[in-house]
């Protein structure tokens, strides 16, 4: 019986040698993370942030930081009735040249942006911004700081990961809105000859296109009033679609849609997946190690 209790004691000095050599290992390893891998990934993601704000501020070579202009052709697939060109600097529409035909009507109007107005897109200033704030969480974070814990490495990239994903939202979610809200943007005093009162026009970015929308409209006569239904927000409204503006209530009659594909923001939509993806691959791996020792304060 002795020796048995003797052979079972000597078991389990073994399996607590074992399992201490193990704790040892995984220290190392864990303190290794802290120090040395931690500070390489911030590293990535600094880089690809950097060239992410390089794509939102395009300078022109040779002018001083000049920002480039593009130029995209607008293209309609509803027989051809909005053609034009957009000229894009970094967040600002500078230039908008359009065509548009009227439906049920040969009628052409020309439209574009008076000299002395720009028009800034505003989910672009937005996305640079949060990115912006994560570069900064980055750098406040050297090669020469010293991560003491697991979590408070989670919790930097908590906080990066949600500017980045606010980021990536401002470009893949354009902004609601009503068409009152439309009707008295700044939008409608941007152009030469001024937009007549039955045509609204909005420029939203959606995921890697620069999109137009002509809405065509027409007075609803007070007699035809009695089932009038104000609409809510929305990206985009429908034909049929009710709104009241200084007093007259109107009704869309026609919508049309034409966009651009921005080579550029599809480039920075897919930084902001890679980004995302090592910030959770670093959690990972640090929740690996917290499963091991549970009483480190993760």
């Amino acid at each position: 019986m002795l020796s048995a209790d003797r052979t079972a004691l000597s078991e389990l000095a073994k399996m607590t040698a074992a399992s201490q050599a193990e704790r040892t290992v995984l220290e190392e390893e864990f303190n290794w993370l802290l120090k040395e891998e931690v500070h390489s990934v911030l590293k990535q993601l600094q880089d690809i942030l950097k060239e992410v704000t390089r794509r939102f501020s395009m300078p022109s070579p040779g002018l001083d930081g000049q920002l480039k202009q593009e130029n995209f052709i607008l293209g309609s697939s509803t027989m051809d009735q909005i053609k034009g060109v957009l000229t894009l600097q970094g967040e600002a529409l500078t230039q908008a040249d359009i065509n548009f035909k009227v439906a049920k009507s040969s009628q052409v109007m020309h439209f574009a942006f008076r000299d002395d107005k720009q028009w800034k897109l505003q989910q672009i200033q937005d996305a640079r911004n949060h990115v912006s704030q994560a570069l900064q969480l980055l750098s406040s974070r050297n090669e020469s700081y010293h991560f003491k814990t697991g979590a408070e490495v989670n919790k930097l990239m908590d906080a990066v990961m949600l500017q980045l994903t606010r980021a990536r939202n401002r470009l893949t979610t354009p902004a609601s809105m009503t068409l009152p809200e439309l009707a008295s943007s700044g939008l409608m005093k941007m152009f030469t000859p001024p937009m007549p009162g039955d045509v609204m026009v909005n420029f939203y970015v959606n995921l890697s296109k620069l999109c137009l929308t002509v809405y065509q409209l027409h007075v609803l006569q007070p007699n035809t009033t009695k089932n009038f239904k104000s609409a809510g927000s929305s990206v985009l409204h429908n034909p049929g679609t009710m709104f009241e503006y200084n007093n007259t209530k109107f009704e869309v009659s026609h919508v049309h849609k034409v966009e651009c594909v921005v080579p550029w923001l599809n480039d920075t939509l897919v930084f902001f997946t890679i980004s995302l993806q090592l910030c959770q691959q670093l959690k990972d791996k640090i929740s690996v190690f917290s499963n091991f020792w549970n009483y480190r304060p993760f």
